[in-house]
This record gives C-alpha cells, structure tokens and sequence, in this order.
C-alpha cells in the first residue's frame, strides 16, 4: 500500500487544532513530559514514541510542525490519516457513520443521491435534536436556540470513511458539563442528540419488522418521531440499495451512553415497513385538522361509474404542508372539478380547505372539502 500523501496531512492539520490533538494524547496513555506553556508540549508513550506538539499557531513553521506531529502519531499507530482524524475526533466528539451498500458498477453514486442523503442526514439530526430538547414537540414551527445552535455550530460533516460509500456526521461535544445535584455528570446536549438518534432509530427498525403499539404511544420516549423516519425514508429511497448501515462511535472522555446499540442494519424487509411506521406515527403527531391548500394541480383522474354509483374524481395537489411541498390527494366532484380542470389547463393556483389527514402513505383531504373559486373566476373573466 502506498504511504499517504503530503497532501493528505495538509488537508488533515487544516482541520484539527493543537488543542484536539492534545486531549486525545491525554485521553489514550500519553504523558506529558514537558512544556513550554502556549509554545509546545513534549509528550510520551511509555517507551513506544515521543512527539512534539506545536501550541503556537502564529509561530511561521507551526503548519509544517503541526503536521509533522500528526505524521507521527500515524506511524505510531500504523494509521492513515483518515483513521488518525476519526480517532482524535472521537476524544470530545460523537461520531455517526452512514454506509451506503448498493450496487456500483463503478464505484460511484448518483450526485443527486449523494445530495439527497446529506439532506436527510441534516433532517434526521435535526429531529433527534427536536425531541431530546423537548419530547413534546410537534417537530412544526420554532425550535429552540438549544436547538438552532447545535445545528449551526456543533454538529459538522467528518471525512469520508473508506470502503463503500461512508458518511461520517461529527456531533463535538465541546466542554465538560456540571455536574448533577447528586453528583453524577450531566451530559452535553450533543450527546443528548445522539442518544436520542442511536435510540430512534433502532426502534424505527425493530418497529418496522415488528409493530408494537406500546413503544409507538411512548414515542419520544423511545427517541422516535414521523420526521426521523421520514429522514430515514429518505436515505433507503433508492432501488438499487441492498441495506443502510447505521454506526456511532462514543467520546470516549465522556460516560457510555445509555443506548439499546450503537449499531443499526436496516436491509429491504425493515426499508419495507418504514413507510407504515410513519404514517401511524403521523397519525397520532396529526389528528385530522381542518387546513386551506393554495398550490398547483398536478394531475386529474376520473374514473367512469358502474351503474348506478356517482362518478368519482380526484386531483393531486401540490402544496406546502409543515414547511415541504407534499402531494395532496382531493376528491371532487361537479363545478369544483371543473374549476381544477381551469386551474390545471391555465397552471392557475387553486385554493381548497378541508380536514388534512395522512392515511394510505398519502396526504389527503376529506370532508366536508369547501374550494374556493373566487380568483379563478376573477380569471376566467378578464
């Protein structure tokens, strides 16, 4: 195998700091020896190695130092720079790995899948997030700045592991927590958030091959929500994926997590009961609601009436439901369908309130259904 590049220890000093550095040493056996406070640091393992690591970042050779240093605690390690990088990360860092395992005839994927699986990444954190700050969210609306700012500021996207297609999530965990009233350490909201990830998604799958209505009416409490399956959905949607590989890697300077497993499989029997999962999910997170609909008409079908039976209509709307355009399923009949056709044929916007509810995998709207017609006609006369 060939030795990495420079390159590679430049890309990896650009991102890790002394500081980084210096509490993995701590962390894994290495003893100071000596220092120059704000200057260096001299440390050593056992009679294995001594290296020297640079604090003095404004100092005109501290990038060659810094990745000297890294050089050698690789070779100390036999590591190459993208292991060395996930270790050090790991000393004040929660780590989540995402391993795409499809077919790949030439070792890539499709862009657009890859853009695809970073936003449902960003959705699934964001809603274990949600629900470890508060269960009782809607996963609608505001969040906390507890929230917004472990999204802005803590949790960044790692190196790309090898083998297959691996994506690393970083959650840092920045310093440590005061401790409880009875003496035990509290743990940052970034561990909180992974818990609560590691816990939602081992219940959506095991929910997914096996349904059980207990840990789905104690849903938060299981780290579950529609939105993190939603997320979930999002990343097992392509049809060549054979499974999806979840893993976390813990900080190891702060206490084991509470977790059922830090390792998830979801293959294509559990990638099959997802969608299942967060339609009951979404059932009792959205009791039927009365809600008024402004999109655009996608679609018409009518289908013809057997003797005797009223003709039966529907249109598919486009329109934004909790902050995501979602396709509506609308039956309609006589003057509002024709009004659907007008608003279809002329890619007009057409307005319609009735009792929003997700049912069969689909948003749909049921009675009592009201459109309104005034635009259209306001249209239809000019």
């Amino acid at each position: 195998m060939s030795s990495p590049s420079l390159d590679s220890y430049r890309e990896l000093a650009e991102s890790l700091n002394p500081t980084a550095v210096q509490q993995y040493l701590a962390a894994n056996d290495w003893q100071l020896e000596t220092q120059v406070p704000d200057i260096r640091q001299i440390w050593r393992l056992h009679d294995r190695a001594r290296v020297m690591l640079p604090l003095a970042t404004d100092y005109i050779d501290f990038a060659q130092r810094f990745r000297d240093t890294l050089r050698s605690l690789a070779s100390v390690y036999d590591w190459d720079p993208v292991h060395l990088a996930e270790k050090i990360a790991a000393t004040r860092a929660d780590l989540f790995f995402v391993r795409i395992d499809q077919m790949m005839l030439d070792g890539t994927i499709p862009f657009r899948q890859a853009e695809k699986t970073l936003e449902g990444l960003f959705k699934m954190v964001k809603a274990a997030a949600t629900t470890a700050d508060d269960p009782t969210h809607s996963h609608r609306g505001r969040r906390s700045s507890t929230v917004n700012d472990f999204l802005d500021d803590d949790v960044r996207l790692g190196h790309t592991k090898r083998g297959s297609f691996v994506f690393t999530v970083v959650t840092r965990l920045g310093d440590s927590q005061p401790d409880h009233d009875d003496g035990t350490p509290a743990a940052a909201f970034p561990r909180r958030v992974m818990e609560t990830l590691a816990t939602g998604l081992h219940a959506a799958r095991d929910l997914s091959l096996n349904w059980d209505a207990g840990t789905a009416e104690n849903a938060a409490e299981h780290g579950l929500s529609a939105s993190l399956v939603e997320a979930l959905e999002d990343l097992t949607e392509t049809g060549t994926l054979r499974e999806l590989d979840l893993s976390f890697g813990w900080a190891v300077t702060a206490p084991p997590p509470n977790v059922p497993t830090s390792r998830i499989v979801v293959d294509r029997d559990a990638m099959a009961g997802l969608p299942r999962v967060r339609e009951r999910l979404v059932r009792r997170e959205e009791p039927p609601r009365t809600e008024t609909l402004i999109g655009q008409v996608r679609s018409l079908t009518r289908e013809e009436p057997a003797e005797g039976e009223q003709e039966e209509s529907t249109i598919i709307l486009v329109a934004e439901v909790h902050g995501r355009d979602r396709k509506v399923h609308i039956p309609l009949s006589g003057d509002d369908y024709t009004w659907a056709i007008f608003a279809h044929t002329n890619k007009l916007p057409f307005t319609v309130t009735g009792n929003l509810v997700f049912e069969r995998r689909s948003w749909r709207l049921t009675d009592p259904i009201t459109v309104d017609a005034s635009f259209l006609m306001n249209q239809q006369t000019r």
